[in-house]
């Protein structure tokens, strides 16, 4: 409950946070993406805070087992954080049919509403899911150990040897590697589809003139995007399932407990910020959106009320000279305008951040988990370093001829 509280505290356009990047944006874009991701990385304190007294409770009281069952009690609430995530997508495509439909623009206005809760909404479900994903992945990780460790043996991670510590720096290497990848991704079949969009518009217009009937081709956009989401995903998916696999195979089970620590304390972080900062851009542009809507509804009442063409509406006169209440809604007309160019520069940033990368690193985290767990005994048998040192270990036992005297030795 803390968590959606103070996810949506700092995603809702009713609060300070996403206000300040409203007023940010009279500056352009550049500060409105300096202060939403400044919000993303605040937005993790409270968060943080909150998982790591849930594990020093549980582990205090009941080890590992307690960290499992808090795993669950968070599962737990699944229903409602799969409803509340389910409103965002929801309360968007509604916004979409009303406008492919034709509809007044008043009903466009109450489904934007709709969709910046729904942005908030989606927000708090993410912020359940990668809360679970911390507690569930160290649960997993405390059993992989425990399966790694000889019996009668402490378990433990000294992360002050190098092959551990060298795993935690790779494994918090590898969200940042995973969300690049797939923003890079999102990125890539972006620019694929605007460039197909244009030749299909060019297109079009040339059917136009030729009194011909243009249909969009919507099925090229879909076809586009479907196959990205595939294709593109062979990567990051290698990454996760292999990352493991070969840190185990190389250096032993040492590595993979490094790498699952740090896969887990990096992600979190990454995660929640790239949500909240995604969502804060998003209802950023809804704001102000709806403020561009009420000096819309003003221009119009304003040029009706005046007879004044559309056209002439940004050069307007009376009498040779510049009316001052038209000069007045020109001006604020204009700044809406660069306002939500800024606006829509972060959403566009944001979207990848809060819809792809970070919903998808607690999948990273608790499959690394997950694969390091069933693979655990046989990493731990069969592993690059411990076949290369087994000679060393095992020592040679040929007999040496002992010196006058003395006893033979063996070495």
């Amino acid at each position: 409950m803390v968590i959606g509280f103070v996810t949506e505290y700092y995603t809702s356009n009713a609060y300070g946070p996403t206000l300040a990047l409203v007023d940010s944006c009279n500056m352009g874009p550049a500060p409105n993406i300096i202060q939403g991701l400044a919000l993303g990385y605040l937005s993790c304190i409270v968060p943080i805070l909150c998982i790591t007294a849930t594990i020093g409770y549980s582990f205090t009281y009941l080890g590992m087992y307690g960290i499992a069952l808090s795993a669950l009690g968070m599962l737990g609430s699944l229903p409602v954080a799969l409803t509340i995530d389910g409103y965002g997508p929801i309360s968007d495509n509604a916004g979409g049919v009303a406008e492919m439909s034709g509809l007044p623009s008043e009903i466009r206005e109450l489904t934007d509403a709709l969709d910046a809760a729904g942005n908030t909404t989606a927000a708090v479900g993410k912020g359940f899911a990668i809360g679970s994903a911390c507690l569930v992945g160290l649960a997993l990780f405390g059993a992989f150990m425990t399966r790694v460790t000889d019996i009668g043996q402490q378990v433990q991670v000294d992360i002050l040897q190098p092959i551990p510590f060298c795993g935690l720096l790779v494994g918090a290497m590898l969200p940042y590697a995973f969300s690049a990848m797939t923003m890079k991704a999102v990125g890539d079949a972006a620019i694929e589809m605007m460039d197909f969009i244009i030749k299909d518009y060019n297109a079009g217009q040339v059917q136009k003139a030729n009194n011909e009937v243009y249909k969009p081709d919507y099925d090229g956009c879909i076809k586009i995007s479907t196959d990205a989401s595939l294709k593109m995903m062979i990567a990051p998916g290698a990454l996760v399932l292999g990352s493991p696999l070969l840190a185990g195979f190389l250096f032993g089970t040492d590595a993979v407990a490094g790498l699952l620590a740090g896969a887990i304390v990096s992600g979190v972080q990454i995660a929640i910020s790239a949500s909240n900062t995604g969502g804060a851009w998003d209802n950023c542009k809804k704001e102000i959106e709806k403020r561009r809507a009420v000096v819309r509804k003003e221009v119009a009442t304003f040029r009706s009320a005046n007879s004044i063409p559309e056209e002439d509406w940004d050069n307007y006169k009376v009498n040779g000279e510049h009316n001052e209440e038209a000069t007045r809604i020109i001006a604020e007309e204009k700044r809406m305008r660069e306002l939500h160019v800024a606006a829509v520069v972060g959403d566009t940033v944001g979207d990848p951040l809060k819809d792809t990368s970070g919903p998808a690193i607690n999948i990273l985290i608790k499959l690394s988990a997950i694969t390091s767990l069933v693979f655990g005994n046989y990493l731990k048998e069969y592993n690059l370093r411990k076949l290369l040192n087994a000679p060393a270990a095992a020592g040679d036992n040929t007999q040496v001829e002992p010196a006058a005297g003395g006893d033979a030795t063996m070495m």
